[in-house]
């Protein structure tokens, strides 16, 4: 066994990888120290010492390190820098979010003082304002909880009762039982001027002053699904952050300073962390997450679309727009493996959810220059159609095949820009649910897509297994997504599936 000065400079993987291993096989640290009490009781950590060495706050005796290997049935070279293993230094999240993340280790150099001296300098390099960041943590945590907030939603449910629908009248009776008042403008008021919304990109639809007063721009009288949405934001703020805290404005369109846009990282903007965004953005966060939960209350909302198939014109039977219908899709279906995608021309996000772990199908921090042109979004942005559209999709995350079905609808938003709206699933959970063997039914399908040019009809066997899937989840864009062609798409064209790839050929890709 090597001597501790030799575990100090090759450990600094080794807490985690035994808390990944621990949570592997199901053990609380409780269950661990035990473990290694039955087999070397003085040797054995304690459950804070063990606490301490997955952190990377101890370092165990070679001794000590013998006993956890010993449970674990490994090597105690395997412990050690030198076996790097991808799969043993990813986190485990257990059941939550799909996006994986990475170890940050070496302890010393991610602790906190390191990184908030990095930090800032990482974001000056790239141009990332500090806006831009605080969202992407934001979406980081909203996705490794699987967009579920229960405080954010009894606050909501507090204040509506659980009612569907939450009709104009309603909406209005809560804003007088608040003490707020509306004013209606034709131009924004001087207390929206510092955000940014320049030129015809974006509209400001509505701002709260404080101490009680909530200016609304009067184009929403005519869009009285918008106007009911931006009262119920308004009205999270109230009872979030309180009456008299900061102002609150709501923007349409895609110029927002919230986006997360290659276009708006300009030369003139800061890239300092001012921990004031930070706690802004999470507020916009709170203050929209609580308006979709008053207007959709969770369990009313999920009975509504088991009884409808999740179909997207849900949204017109209980008077919310698709995109607050689509957005609580994914916070209160039983089913966790959700995404969403509010995109525009020619391949910005402006909101972007993933639940389920599946990869951008464009960068939104930079331009990236070979996106799939095979993904949903970008098709329907190509060729829009009326109504909904469904896809299934076969595309290879961490080296394995998934299969995913999406549910995509054109729209406008009030400054008149088209984009589009994209809910879906990834099915292979759902597929290992029903006892099939999902990588080998996805895998199938992968390669008679591939077969056929990239995409191609579903063949009769897989068909009637996802069916029987779609029967299950009650997804009615499922089912209709297995009647049409599965497609085969990449997160980058440079690693396209299809035989020849399409980025090899000088013609564009066939949409």
């Amino acid at each position: 066994m090597k001597d501790n000065k030799s575990l100090l400079r090759k450990a600094h993987f080794l807490g985690t990888k035994i808390r990944n291993l621990r949570k592997r096989n199901h053990l609380t640290m409780e269950d661990l120290s035990a473990r290694c009490v039955k087999v070397d009781a003085e040797s054995a950590p304690s459950v804070s010492y063990l606490s301490m060495i997955e952190r990377g706050k101890r370092v165990p005796s070679g001794g000590m390190l013998e006993v956890i290997a010993a449970v674990f049935q490994k090597k105690t070279e395997w412990f050690l820098d030198d076996v790097p293993d991808e799969q043993d230094l990813t986190p485990v999240k257990g059941s939550r979010g799909g996006v994986d993340g990475m170890a940050l280790e070496p302890n010393f150099l991610f602790s906190n003082e390191i990184l908030q001296i990095a930090i800032p300098e990482l974001l000056s390099q790239t141009g990332t304002t500090g806006r831009q960041f605080a969202h992407l943590l934001i979406r980081a945590h909203q996705e490794h909880h699987q967009n579920h907030f229960p405080d954010l939603e009894r606050a909501a449910e507090d204040v509506g009762h659980k009612r569907l629908p939450l009709n104009n009248d309603d909406i209005m009776d809560i804003v007088k039982s608040m003490g707020l008042e509306i004013q209606l403008f034709d131009t924004p008021p001087n207390i929206a001027k510092d955000d940014l919304c320049e030129g015809e990109n974006c509209v400001v639809t509505s701002c709260y002053e404080p101490p009680g007063t909530i200016h609304v721009n009067r184009a929403l009288l005519s869009r009285p699904r918008r106007f009911k949405y931006d009262l119920a934001v308004h009205i999270g703020h109230c009872v979030l952050h309180d009456k008299h805290a900061v102002k609150n404005v709501l923007i349409a369109g895609h110029g927002q300073s919230s986006t997360l846009l290659e276009e708006d990282i300009s030369s003139n903007q800061t890239s300092i962390v001012d921990p004031q965004d930070i706690l802004h953005a999470w507020r916009d966060f709170e203050c929209s997450f609580f308006a979709g939960a008053l207007l959709c209350p969770k369990v009313p909302f999920r009975q509504m679309l088991d009884r409808q198939s999740y179909e997207i014109n849900v949204g017109a039977m209980v008077d919310v727009s698709e995109s607050v219908a689509m957005r609580r899709m994914t916070a209160v279906s039983p089913y966790p493996h959700w995404h969403y995608f509010d995109a525009y021309a020619p391949g910005k996000l402006k909101a972007v959810y993933r639940g389920n772990g599946i990869p951008l199908p464009w960068g939104n921090m930079r331009a990236v220059n070979d996106p799939c042109h095979h993904w949903s979004v970008f098709r329907m942005l190509d060729h829009p159609v009326n109504g909904t559209a469904s896809q299934i999709s076969i595309m290879n995350v961490n080296d394995e095949p998934r299969i995913y079905c999406c549910e995509s609808i054109y729209v406008e938003d009030l400054a008149g820009h088209a984009h589009v709206l994209c809910a879906g699933i990834e099915l292979n959970p759902a597929i290992q649910a029903q006892g099939q063997n999902a990588l080998d039914m996805a895998s199938a399908l992968k390669q008679h897509c591939i077969s056929h040019g990239g995409s191609a009809l579903i063949p009769n066997a897989i068909k009637n297994d996802l069916s029987s899937v779609a029967r299950i989840l009650n997804i009615a864009w499922v089912a209709r997504g297995i009647e049409g062609e599965a497609r085969l798409i990449c997160p980058r064209g440079a690693v396209c599936p299809r035989k020849p790839s399409c980025y090899q050929c000088s013609s564009s890709p066939q949409i």
